[in-house]
Formats: structure tokens, C-alpha cells, sequence
């Protein structure tokens, strides 16, 4: 069908890419388009057929891992189409939730993040909201990545080893959108708390608003920034350089 959405998997844990190829193959909205089971092998694959979401471990072994891999993957893509909306998408999958690895994943253009003892139906969600645009980052590693990016426009702090390059900035449509309607400054007072990983009932607490208030503004933000959920709102803000 062609509203499936193709999935490769580079994952060099036969046992593990196994159980991963068998259930993808199940789900009946996705297309698995190809496995591989080391970094050469996945940069051959994903450039001789750009899946819509690639699933990348972030360990790879050899000199091409999963973030050398994906930083080659996203510079062949860009070469070849400038359309952001066409481009394939990235999601790390992994069990490192270290600082280093997350930001350096990021930094090297992967759109999510997923650990490996998610179940089954998060990694799904994970693919569907990636493939939609979304950053789908897992929970478990969320506030890590939003506390600790002090400026997107800055090169991040990544392991020895590792090729450094900027985390993107937001593309120029969304820059536009955000020049013609611009967050306010109370608005920016609260997605500087979601980032740093407020709740909306302790947003009320620090701003001494109500709740129905924030929730008018968390839904402003969201229809600004034009994002369905907060994570998303707050890792568009950070690129944007809207919050510290």
C-alpha cells in the first residue's frame, strides 16, 4: 500500500534485529524495506533505498557507528533534495542514555531517540510520529536532552572521536512563522518551564497563574510552534533559540 510507511533497521545484535524485523513485519502500516548489520553495510543501504524512517542503533561497530552513520545519511539526503517534508527521517534506538550520546546523536542530524527496552507499541508510535515530523524522544530521557542544550546554535558537546557539527536550526518556514506570530513573553516564561520539565500544575505554582490559564498557553505555543505535543514544542524552542 503506499500510505505504509518503509522502515530500515541497522542493528548489529542479530537476535535483537530479528525480533525487531519479525514485528515490524506484523504491523500493517509499515513497509520493512531492509535490514543491516553493521554502519557500511547501512550507509549502502539507506542511500541505495531511502526508507521513510531509518532505525538506527547508536552503537554500531566498527569505524562507521550510528552516529557517524547518520550524519552521512543525512548529508547524502540533503545533496540530493532540499524538501524537508521528503526527506527520511532518523530514529536512534539504543540502550545508552548517557548525555554525551543523546546530544551527539542529535548534533549529528537524528530526528528521535528511543531506548531499546521500550515496548513494542512505543517504538510504533515512535516511527509513526517521526515519519509525521514529530522528535519523539522517550521519557526516560526526555528531560536529559531538553535541561542540558544550553544553545542550539552551538556546536554540542559530544564524545572524543566524534565528528562535530551543529544541531539544526528550525528550517526558514517555521522561522517565518515565528517572525509573522511570535510567542509572547509570558509564553515564553512557560515553555521555559516545559523544557525544563514542568508540569502544567507546577507551571501554575511558579507563574501564580491559573490552570486553565497555562493550558491556554501551552495551546498557543503548540499552534505557534506548530506542534503536537509539548516535547516537540520544547525541542522546536531550543532550536529556535527561544529559551536558555
Amino acid at each position: 500500500m503506499d500510505n505504509k510507511i518503509s522502515v530500515a533497521l541497522i542493528e548489529d545484535h542479530h537476535l535483537t534485529r530479528s525480533g525487531i524485523k519479525a514485528a515490524l513485519k506484523d504491523c500493517e502500516d509499515i513497509e520493512f524495506v531492509g535490514e543491516a548489520a553493521n554502519g557500511l553495510q547501512g550507509i549502502t543501504l539507506l542511500e541505495k533505498t531511502p526508507p521513510d524512517v531509518a532505525i538506527v542503533d547508536i552503537g554500531l561497530p566498527g569505524l562507521v557507528d550510528g552516529i557517524e552513520l547518520t550524519k552521512r545519511f543525512k548529508e547524502f539526503i540533503k545533496a540530493k533534495t532540499s524538501n524537508l517534508d521528503k526527506q527520511p527521517k532518523v530514529l536512534i534506538l539504543t540502550m545508552q542514555d548517557n548525555e554525551d550520546s543523546v546530544l551527539a546523536a542529535f548534533a549529528a542530524g537524528a530526528d528521535s531517540y528511543c531506548m531499546k527496552n521500550v515496548m513494542f507499541e512505543k517504538l510504533v508510535d515512535a516511527i509513526v510520529e517521526t515519519h509525521s515530523g514529530a522528535n519523539w524522544i522517550d521519557s526516560s530521557i526526555a528531560r536529559i536532552v531538553l535541561t542540558r542544550i544550553d544553545n542550539p546554535f552551538e556546536e554540542a558537546a559530544i564524545p572524543a572521536g566524534v565528528p562535530t557539527i551543529s544541531i539544526h536550526a528550525l528550517n526558514p518556514e517555521d522561522k517565518e512563522l515565528l517572525t509573522v506570530n511570535p510567542l509572547t513573553q509570558r509564553e515564553r516564561d512557560v515553555i521555559q518551564l516545559i523544557v525544563e520539565g514542568y508540569s502544567n500544575e507546577e507551571i501554575c505554582g511558579e507563574l501564580h497563574i491559573s490552570l486553565g490559564t497555562v493550558k491556554t498557553h501551552v495551546r498557543n505555543i503548540l499552534t505557534k510552534l506548530s506542534c503536537d505535543d509539548r516535547t516537540s514544542a520544547a525541542v522546536r524552542a531550543l532550536r529556535a533559540g527561544l529559551v536558555n
